[in-house]
């Protein structure tokens, strides 16, 4: 990554543009004076930073169409017997997937900074979309067993190198929103995918559920290698919106290590975080469909429209968080306490999915989720937003993935634990209470490791 500070160089601009073009110095960044003046005049800064938003928000939606399609082929009866698995057996397919998820992230948040988002991001997509149409070959529970760990081993590279883009091309006081937009199609995917799903399958057969969905990523691929630079290089991005995407303090460069952030309380505080509240949002994913397929008998065509009003609640969460952390910053709260206050809010709102488990009417049950799911999308855009606040963007890959990681780990032990639970029981309740009570004892935990959110001191350690 190029050091974000250097100077624009000088070009000729329309007296218009110029009149409100920062004052640039060498190695300098833009003036607070200035980024007010910018701000009063918004539309003359330009707004293609939220075309690369979009692509990051479309790349969310193929990633999260492709991991949900074996949640819903689960509850089609033709397909259960041809597979042959038990809900143990289930969940240890999807403990496969979160292992290659975890060793993913591992790996890939340290590519994306040594590489760039350019290259990193295309190889992970080009990846799990041939995985995901691999899915077709399989005809065992290991066969998906293989399968699931190839693309969660491709997929572990989406929110590394979208976190790291959203650093690289929004100002701070932006990228919990930016953060909460291409988040929200993590919830976009979810609710394609029951619609789409079904349709093909009642068609086509259940293979070509994994092959169509998996080309989506090669179209998207196309899109990406045509559209994407970082600010410095792009030939459309006017000086002005350079300027503001520029206009937080300059960082230096020089890469950051693992063994420099691995020992710091805001990496542990993240991570921690993860740990413990990413495994939920699986659970929504891998298991909502058999829920609703167990406990109010809908087959494979009938729970499209509970996931989709599920989904779309959670939407509204991801933008709605990103945006109510914003909001208070920008009325004179701190990051700390407008990032915490956020997540109280979502914390609190997701205790009453215990009483889901007894629900006797669907639509009760389906509220309760959704409630549930919007908190976490909500919580999520603002955890993911911490690792910027904490960490220079040189070093946010890094974070994300090993904050990733951690909530793979996570997620490896609630699948296991989920499938258990529900062969030896039948009982999603321990599994809500689970649900219900976790993102309250990670926020305690948040609280306490990171206080002030302090930034990491790695500048310092990193340049010896």
């Amino acid at each position: 990554m190029s050091d974000i500070s250097k100077s624009v160089e000088e070009t000729a601009l329309p007296k218009s543009r110029a009149e409100v073009a920062p004052p640039q110095s060498a190695g300098a960044s833009v003036t607070g004076a200035a980024v007010a003046a910018f701000e009063g005049v918004g539309a003359t800064i330009g707004r293609y930073r939220w075309v690369i938003c979009a692509l990051l928000f479309f790349a969310t939606t193929i990633n999260y169409i492709d991991r949900q399609v074996l949640g819903i082929l689960a509850t089609d009866e033709s397909f259960k017997r041809t597979i042959g698995w038990n809900e143990a057996q289930y969940g240890y397919v999807n403990t496969a997937f979160q292992a290659a998820y975890a060793l993913g992230l591992l790996i890939i948040g340290n590519l994306m900074d040594r590489f760039g988002t350019r290259k990193g991001f295309s190889f992970a997509v080009g990846f799990w979309s041939v995985a995901a149409m691999c899915h077709a070959l399989a005809r065992s529970a290991f066969g998906f067993g293989v399968a699931r760990f190839s693309l969660g081993l491709g997929e572990a590279g989406n929110f590394p190198a979208s976190i790291k883009t959203v650093a690289e091309w929004f100002p701070k006081k932006e990228r919990a929103l930016a953060t909460g937009i291409f988040n929200s199609g993590s919830n976009v995917g979810a609710i394609v995918a029951p619609l789409a799903v079904p349709w093909i399958v009642v068609n086509y057969g259940w293979q070509w559920a994994f092959i169509i969905t998996g080309t989506l990523g090669f179209i998207w691929l196309a899109f990406w290698l045509m559209t994407y630079r970082r600010p410095e290089e792009h030939p459309k991005l006017s000086r002005a919106e350079l300027a503001y995407i520029q206009s937080d303090p300059a960082e230096p460069t020089t890469k950051i290590p693992w063994a420099r952030l691995i020992p710091h309380r805001q990496t542990w505080a993240f991570a921690i975080g993860k740990f413990l509240t990413d495994p939920i949002w699986w659970v929504y994913l891998f298991w909502l469909p058999k829920f609703l397929n167990t406990n109010y008998k809908l087959d494979i065509t009938q729970i499209g429209l509970p996931l989709v009003v599920i989904y779309v609640s959670a939407d509204v969460g991801s933008i709605g968080g990103g945006w109510l952390s914003g909001s208070l910053i920008k009325r004179g709260w701190t990051v700390n306490k407008s990032r915490k206050a956020a997540m109280l809010v979502c914390a609190l709102a997701v205790v009453p999915i215990m009483f889901a488990a007894h629900a006797s009417n669907l639509w009760v049950a389906v509220a309760l989720v959704s409630l549930a799911a919007a908190a976490h999308q909500g919580w999520s855009a603002n955890i993911f937003t911490m690792a910027s606040d904490m960490y220079p963007r040189r070093a946010v890959g890094s974070v994300v993935g090993i904050g990733g990681m951690a909530g793979s780990v996570g997620g490896m032990l609630i699948a296991t634990t989920v499938g258990l639970i529900l062969q030896y029981t039948g009982s999603y309740l321990p599994i809500f209470i689970i649900a219900g009570s976790t993102y309250l004892v990670a926020l305690l935990i948040i609280h306490l490791l990171a206080p002030r959110l302090e930034p990491a001191s790695v500048e310092s350690a990193a340049s010896q």
